[in-house]
């Protein structure tokens, strides 16, 4: 891993550079996931150096004083910078809380970006009022509604559950509660306008978390947006079905 000190505290970072002269790609995770959820996404590292970072309170980075809403909503997106600024990563791909960060830093920071990738994820991500209260006060059932079918994964072994309940665990209830919190205060429905780099949403054609729907409205409110669907998967695309997911990025990476 690697780290940048930006804002008093450290956010560290994994790089896949195999000499690839396409634009880098900066990988943000989802609410309590770490760059891992991304270990398939270095096969791209051929063609398009590929960083995945781990935002703050996640993984190996340091924690943020902030509150779960647009506080937490605003360090996060200081860590794309700080990773941006530092690898000269100009694609953000952003999964679920990731993708709302992605949308934050590309409408309100000074980014030199060629495109997003919206990765199960939308413009506006309100969040079942008994999954927060589960967060607050019954970790252990929150985690298990995340994981039932069609949520998190379609169609997965167990061993895998098993490894993405423990990753949560490992995040912790207090900054997995937050995230949550950030996706439910999050909404730029009547900002999509403003993003003026070619956009991709992409979908797994079982999330339940966040429907075609989303990506549907965010494909036709993006200037420049494209949709696609993966076939057998859910939120986690990238991890479920990893080829689908990586072939469908790089197809839209040669076309823009």
């Amino acid at each position: 891993m690697n780290r940048v000190t930006h804002h008093g505290r450290g956010t560290a970072y994994r790089v896949s550079d195999r000499g690839g002269d396409g634009p880098g790609l900066l990988f943000v995770h989802g609410s309590g996931g770490s760059a891992d959820v991304w270990k398939s996404q270095p096969r791209l590292a051929d063609d398009y150096p590929v960083v995945a970072l781990e935002l703050s309170g996640h993984g190996e980075s340091d924690d943020v004083g902030a509150t779960g809403g647009p506080d937490a909503l605003e360090a996060y997106a200081d860590d794309i910078v700080a990773i941006a600024d530092e690898t000269g990563a100009s694609v953000l791909v952003g999964n679920s809380l990731g993708g709302a960060v992605a949308m934050w830093a590309a409408l309100e920071r000074d980014l030199n970006l060629d495109g997003l990738v919206l990765a199960g994820t939308g413009a506006k991500l309100a969040v079942l009022e008994d999954l927060l209260a589960w967060l607050a006060d019954d970790f252990d059932r929150a985690i298990e509604f995340l994981h039932a079918e069609d949520r998190f994964f379609h169609d997965v072994d167990a061993r895998h559950l098993d490894l993405s309940r423990r990753a949560m665990r490992e995040t912790g209830r207090p900054v997995v509660e937050r995230d949550f919190r950030t996706c439910h205060t999050f909404d730029v429905r009547e900002r999509l306008d403003e993003i003026d780099v070619p956009t991709l949403a992409l979908v797994g054609e079982h999330d339940h978390l966040t429907p075609l729907s989303y990506h549907e409205y965010l494909a036709e409110r993006i200037p420049n947006g494209e949709l696609a669907v993966l076939k057998d998967a859910a939120h986690l695309a990238m991890l479920e079905r990893p080829e689908a997911f990586n072939d469908s990025l790089a197809d839209w990476l040669d076309d823009v």
